[in-house]
């Protein structure tokens, strides 16, 4: 970059600057004070040396102001500078991304599909298997539980006790023809519910979301078998139903309600229809 033509003047870009300053009769340091630099970076310019001012635009920065000063062409010098050939410098606007963070964003999409998989499965199987639950007989110390439904039955005047529904018939239907009662039902989640009245008719069956209401109205004494029994509020004729301690460990419940709303375990028989 120092060449100089066969007429003597200088083709360099630094040649051409240390010769314009000389022939205003600048020292470097006098250059530099006037460019507000420190005297390595004029005697760099000078010198051709333009990988030690760093980054393409402040090279281009310092041959347009130092050109300014000592009265040489600034587009000429830039031109100079732009065919001179010289080793790419890195571009430091652009940071590359590291693999490990790609590794990390391909990974994701799989491990958050695999979540939602399980998840699905869970639901799936909770829809699956609460809906098939059978009734299980009492422990024997929890026997006498069933001797309400009875005291129930005959508490009904003027009725004749009839003998009790054949095995595998179907829902049990309890004797006579009791008074009619209203229940309604409030569900604040999803619950599996299947209703019958004391005649034997099926008032209700099958997976109820959360959110709903129903109102039945059949004969008492009614059989109410709940999946989610917290989930479920009861009432009858107005009145609320207490299951109370009836509601068994895994949530669901076996209920037998009379005409004056009061509720004893129904006996396993009397559950799904079994």
């Amino acid at each position: 970059m120092t060449a100089e033509g066969g007429g003597g003047e200088p083709r360099g870009i630094g040649a051409r600057l240390r010769a314009a300053r000389e022939k205003r009769g600048l020292t470097v340091l006098q250059a530099a004070e006037r460019l507000h630099l420190d005297v390595r970076i004029v005697e760099a310019l000078e010198a051709g040396d333009f990988t030690a001012l760093g980054a393409d635009v402040y090279v281009r920065g310092h041959l347009r102001r130092y050109a300014e000063t000592v009265g040489e062409s600034p587009p000429e010098l830039q031109q100079l500078y732009s065919e001179s050939a010289r080793a790419p410098r890195p571009d430091l606007t652009r940071i590359p991304r590291g693999e490990p963070e790609n590794t990390s964003s391909r990974l994701l999409l799989p491990a958050l599909l695999l979540v939602v998989g399980f998840a699905v499965a869970g639901l799936l199987w909770w829809l699956l298997t609460l809906p098939g639950e059978k009734a299980r007989p009492l422990p024997a110390d929890r026997t006498p539980a069933a001797a309400p439904a009875a005291a129930v039955a005959t508490d009904t005047p003027d009725r004749d006790a009839p003998a009790p529904a054949a095995a595998g018939s179907g829902a049990a239907a309890l004797p006579g023809r009791g008074p009619q009662a209203r229940l309604d039902l409030r569900f604040s989640g999803a619950s599996w519910v299947e209703i019958s009245d004391g005649q034997g008719r099926r008032l209700l069956h099958g997976l109820i979301e959360g959110g709903s209401s129903r109102t039945l109205t059949g004969s008492a004494p009614l059989i109410v078998v709940l999946g989610n029994a917290p989930a479920v509020t009861l009432r009858l004729n107005g009145q609320p139903v207490l299951p109370g301690t009836l509601v068994r460990r895994d949530g669901s419940a076996h209920l037998l309600i009379d005409a004056a709303g009061r509720v004893s375990a129904a006996a396993p028989r009397l559950a799904h229809g079994d």
